[in-house]
């Protein structure tokens, strides 16, 4: 099976497009990779530090959605078929590949099936979703801060459940975990007024120049 880079390169860049694509058009990559695939197509946007307007609130629905499938045991997801049939703008689609695929191939490059019972198994595959699901809430907050780490956690953990390989998800676990930290702090400095992790690494990094 080719890359999901190869992939995601002849399918946005060496064929021919029409101006617009639709989830269901990327599905057609992904095969039995379905789960792990949307999780990391969902997620690239938010994960990258370019502009992706938009995207963070309703791909963390339908992340949320796949990832309560995952953790019943579901392994065809269901989409709404008004979301998955929505146009993209191809050349939003493709400034993201553009940033994103040099990322896409160095994790790649280090991935293989190991620890496959944490991708495979039903325990694996609910602590995978729960972890995920959160994500995907704190994805929707339309608060800054709030999107990306949680996107770069469900990025990494999806990318090692594509791939069978349990270590990347575990390393995409942490991310998640890192991500709810900080973003249950910055909700708390937005209700009580307190400061967020964000802002005392802003204040320690000031330092630091000073």
């Amino acid at each position: 099976m080719a890359k999901l880079s190869t992939e995601f390169h002849r399918f946005f860049f060496e064929e021919e497009r029409s101006p617009q694509v639709t989830l269901a058009d990327i599905l057609l990559l992904a095969e039995e990779r379905i789960f792990g695939f949307l999780f990391v197509v969902l997620s690239l946007p938010s994960a990258l530090p370019v502009p992706a307007p938009g995207y963070s609130t309703p791909f963390g629905f339908l992340i949320f959605l796949l990832a309560v499938q995952l953790i019943i045991g579901s392994r065809i997801p269901w989409l709404p078929k008004r979301l998955v049939s929505h146009p993209l703008e191809l050349t939003t689609v493709q400034g993201i590949l553009k940033a994103g695929l040099p990322w896409l191939k160095r994790i790649e490059t280090l991935t293989r099936p190991r620890l496959t019972p944490i991708c495979v198994s039903l325990p694996g595959r609910v602590v995978i979703g729960i972890a995920i699901a959160l994500m995907g809430i704190s994805m929707m907050i339309p608060i800054p801060g709030t999107n990306t780490l949680p996107a770069m956690g469900i990025f990494v953990t999806g990318f090692g459940l594509m791939e069978d390989d349990g270590a990347i998800s575990l390393a995409g676990l942490v991310l998640c975990l890192m991500g709810g930290i900080l973003s249950t702090s910055i909700l708390l400095a937005v209700f009580w007024g307190s400061s967020s992790l964000l802002d005392l690494l802003k204040e320690w990094l000031s330092s630091l120049k000073g």
